[in-house]
């Protein structure tokens, strides 16, 4: 579609299953969602105003704005990306090309996270988190949404990407109880911590030229290359995160798939005990591992 014009003119519905039909023929795998996701967004109407405004017909500036959209997909820009932000945990967060798009199983990470202070009793606690590596600041906000008497720190080696999280906590209201800092992983953090969380990058390097083009064209790369077998980043958080916890704390990492065990044992060598099994995503796939401090 390098052109509005055939677009002009046909019914809302008529427009989005043609786009729908292209999607299609073009390899991408939610062709319908994708196509409902970016009529609306070019016509700046939700699911109801779609259904309402099915019958009446496209302008030629709304057709130029699908078209440019369906152009950038047909490329396989992610749809999060063209429309600039991501629902994550139910929080809208705002995306940057220096961050990567949150997904549906980074959630386990915040379920496991949460999962463990409830085991405690400790959600109405003051509590002190850091999430290393925090990009959009996803995991960070999500938990922070949950605990409303908890306070976070996320680190990051990118300025962009805390610059995209500071604006993601100040559009949720959350600017006073968090703050970001550019540091390689936990270099600059002093502890203690009740809750460190990390999705580091963790894709070894060989592989990145094969994943989805989705990922590997439009993630940066420096959130995805964990080294020759996608470990480096555990071995220089897992250290770190051990002396920064509180005795009783507790380190979430999510891990790729066929991860877990190896994950699991740098815990276990930095001294932290795993006393829950690796919790699966939707899946199937190990995606959280957790790893408790000893008690003093």
């Amino acid at each position: 579609m390098s052109a509005g014009a055939p677009l002009a003119g046909l019914t809302v519905e008529a427009a989005r299953r043609a786009l729908a039909t292209q999607f299609k023929a073009g390899g991408i795998d939610s062709p319908e969602l994708d196509a409902r996701l970016l009529i609306g967004a070019a016509l700046a109407l939700d699911h109801t105003g779609l259904a309402v405004q099915a019958a009446r017909p496209v302008t030629a500036d709304e057709a130029d704005i699908i078209a440019s959209f369906a152009q950038r997909r047909l490329a396989h820009e992610p749809v999060a990306r063209i429309l600039g932000h991501k629902e994550f945990w139910g929080l809208d967060l705002r995306l940057s090309d220096a961050t990567l798009v949150p997904r549906p199983d980074t959630e386990t990470i915040v379920a496991a996270a949460l999962e463990m202070i409830r085991a405690d009793s400790a959600e109405a606690k003051p509590l002190r988190i850091a999430d290393i590596g925090t990009g959009s600041g996803a995991i960070l906000l999500a938990l922070l949404s949950e605990l409303p008497a908890a306070t976070g720190i996320g680190t990051d080696i990118s300025e962009s990407a805390l610059a995209t999280a500071r604006l993601n906590a100040q559009r949720l209201g959350l600017t006073d109880r968090t703050s970001f800092i550019q540091c390689s992983y936990a270099a600059a953090l002093t502890g203690p911590f009740d809750l460190i969380v990390s999705n580091p990058p963790y894709i070894p390097s060989a592989e990145i030229a094969g994943l989805d083009r989705d990922v590997r064209d439009y993630d940066p790369r420096l959130a995805l290359d964990g080294g020759a077998d996608g470990l480096d980043a555990y071995r220089a958080i897992t250290p770190q995160a051990a002396s920064l916890l509180a005795p009783q704390s507790v380190l979430v990492f999510e891990v790729g798939q066929g991860q877990s065990a190896d994950v699991s044992a740098l815990m276990r060598q930095a001294g932290l005990t795993l006393s829950h099994p690796p919790r699966a995503d939707l899946g199937g796939i190990h995606r959280a591992v957790m790893g408790r401090k000893a008690a003093i």
